[in-house]
């Protein structure tokens, strides 16, 4: 089968088109004909070993696992003896957030992972579109923010594919949303439900006199000192970048004030429960997947040198085509 490999950390280019052999699932696996993934600024950060802390996790010197990829969507074409949670030709979507090998035509998974039937009315982009960012959005602001009815919330980065989720799902919890966002993504993130929109070219939202019971900061470009000004007593502020800093003010402020920074490993803790919930949001039209660009598998390359310009909306999909023979090897 096809797939891409990434054998050493570097810029995009590192990431090459190989035939691979084709995984025989385990007694507790299905196999999963892929038709979907995304590219992610994670995934750029695990390819190039940046922050730092990748080489700690998945390898020092190159990494432990070549094929990237962690949202997927596709058939499941093969399942082991002892599953009964699947069949063959069920329609899926997931996540392989441990051992990744979603850019690639077939990926094994253990069957009660978490990987879930499709919403009936999406898309297999649409359905690999709800497994990028929403999850992530739903740990930080239901499971580490306690997010609550009428609580002030603030997203910053609110056009990108966990700020868009973010946005939706605060809405949905009953929260008065404020979007922080380019002038170009405005439109956007006011279809998306916020309440109200800064354009982060125009206006500093930490100075706007203002304060939140939340702030997430769901793209890393801002600071928990920074923003502490525009937090309400017991606010909280959420980011998704794992800093020396953040974990600081994490032991910090868990001791001492009433204002908290927090970081979570949003990926490392998601679960069937989490995208069934997701997938009822989204056959009742609660959220909606925005879905920026698509790139065949074959132009992965072009895909993550188009994320890491930083003006991507939503999920960039990777497509994934079949040949006639199944991709074997």
């Amino acid at each position: 089968m096809k797939a891409i490999v990434c054998t050493k950390y570097g810029p995009p280019d590192v990431l090459q088109l190989h035939k691979v052999e084709k995984p025989v699932p385990k007694g507790n696996e299905i196999r999963i004909k892929i038709l979907a993934a995304i590219a992610t600024p994670a995934d750029c950060a695990f390819r190039k070993a940046d922050p730092f802390i990748v080489r700690l996790i998945y390898g020092f010197t190159r990494p432990k696992y070549s094929v990237l990829g962690v949202e997927l969507a596709g058939v499941v074409e093969a399942v082991g003896k002892d599953v009964d949670l699947f069949e063959i030709g069920d329609p899926v979507c997931g996540l392989s957030t441990k051992r990744f090998g979603a850019y690639a035509e077939y990926l094994c998974l253990p069957a009660n992972k978490p990987v879930i039937v499709k919403p009936a009315n999406a898309t297999f982009e649409d359905a690999v579109g709800i497994c990028e960012g929403a999850p992530t959005a739903l740990t930080f602001l239901r499971d580490t923010a306690n997010i609550q009815r009428g609580h002030k919330v603030l997203i910053n980065g609110a056009s990108g594919a966990v700020g868009a989720y973010a946005v939706q799902l605060a809405k949905y919890f009953g929260a008065e949303v404020t979007g922080v966002c380019s002038t170009t993504n405005v439109d956007l993130v006011k279809s998306l439900g916020a309440d109200h929109v800064i354009d982060y070219t125009r206006e500093d939202f930490t100075k706007s006199g203002f304060d939140y019971d939340v702030i997430f900061d769901a793209v890393g470009k801002s600071s928990f000192s920074r923003c502490k000004g525009a937090l309400r007593q017991r606010g909280v502020y959420l980011t998704t970048v794992p800093t020396l800093g953040i974990i600081f003010q994490m032991s910090w402020t868990s001791i001492f004030g009433g204002k908290k920074a927090k970081f979570t490993a949003a990926g490392l803790k998601q679960n069937k429960q989490n995208l069934v919930f997701l997938k009822e949001l989204f056959e009742a039209g609660k959220i909606v997947p925005v879905i920026d660009r698509r790139y065949p598998l074959e132009q992965a390359v072009e895909a993550h040198r188009y994320v890491e310009t930083g003006r991507k909306k939503g999920n960039v999909v990777l497509t994934v085509e079949h040949n006639q023979d199944g991709g074997a090897l």
